[in-house]
């Protein structure tokens, strides 16, 4: 069967050849058969260049399907679509974490301008849902409006990780480009703005209802680790790349090392090991 496109340039073709020969029979009658040959080689010419034109203009269409196929969030939407209802976010927060720890944490919101304080808490976490901006520079989905990462975070985290969170936000939330937002973050660390990593900071990340990526590969009960830069091999980690796809150097290790940090710039790497349980102790069928 023939596709849309190629009947729809035949037709195309077909007509300027009729409108071609119409014009040059209306020139002979006028002006002799040699001023109709010169203006039947003009007609053509242009008909020839309009059906170049279309080519042309059918190639470009496929390039930009193609390319959104492969970037399917290539800027910053409004911001209003990252946005939750205030409730539902607190809840969601809370959901990363066993209640036993969840109940008594600070959980932050986010606001127009960056992250909000919602509720006070008393054991040190902070409980919070982060957006796609926190995944590495390179992954597909760092402007997805979709992301909602519920996590929370020890206290070790809460003082020496999540500072990069808000500065990252607040940077985004100010139309920086990724390439500022990089920038800024060096400028910070170098002028120690920004904390040193803490030892021992981890954070839970057990929610059933946060959604991570599109693929799902790693909507996952699991817990996050953050440690000073090094080989994944350190810690027998299998790595994850930015389109989470799993490099398995090593085969039945429960351990592995997400790209969302790795030193660009913020100088720490997290290694992920799955829980196999929700933070409602519900399992997680993985």
């Amino acid at each position: 069967m023939m596709s849309r496109p190629t009947l729809w340039l035949n037709l195309l073709n077909d007509t300027l050849v009729e409108h071609t020969n119409l014009v040059g029979y209306s020139l002979a009658a006028k002006s002799g058969y040699q001023e109709e040959s010169m203006n039947e080689k003009i007609v053509r010419t242009i008909a020839l260049g309009t059906c170049a034109l279309v080519f042309l203009a059918l190639g470009a269409a496929r390039h930009v399907r193609a390319a959104d196929a492969t970037t399917p969030y290539p800027s910053m939407p409004p911001v209003d679509q990252y946005l939750m209802e205030r409730n539902a976010e607190i809840a969601l927060a809370r959901s990363a974490a066993p209640p036993s720890i969840s109940s008594d944490a600070t959980v932050m919101v986010l606001g127009k301008h960056g992250y909000e304080t919602a509720v006070e808490g008393k054991n040190g976490f902070i409980c919070m849902v982060e957006r796609g901006w926190m995944n590495s520079f390179e992954a597909p989905e760092f402007w997805s409006p979709k992301a909602r990462g519920a996590e929370c975070f020890n206290p070790p985290a809460a003082r020496t990780v999540v500072p990069y969170t808000y500065f990252r936000t607040k940077l985004v939330l100010a139309g920086k480009s990724k390439a500022e937002i990089k920038e800024s973050i060096k400028t910070a660390m170098g002028k120690k703005e920004l904390p040193a990593l803490e030892a021992g900071a981890m954070c839970y990340m057990m929610s059933k209802v946060a959604y991570l990526n599109d693929s799902g590969g790693h909507n996952m009960a699991h817990l996050m680790f953050y440690t000073p830069l090094m080989d994944a091999a350190v810690w027998g980690a299998n790595s994850i790349d930015d389109s989470n796809h799993v490099s398995f150097k090593f085969p039945n290790s429960p351990i592995f090392l997400t790209p969302q940090f790795l030193g660009d710039p913020e100088p720490m790497d997290i290694f992920v090991v799955p829980t196999g349980v929700w933070s409602d102790g519900t399992p997680d069928q993985m």
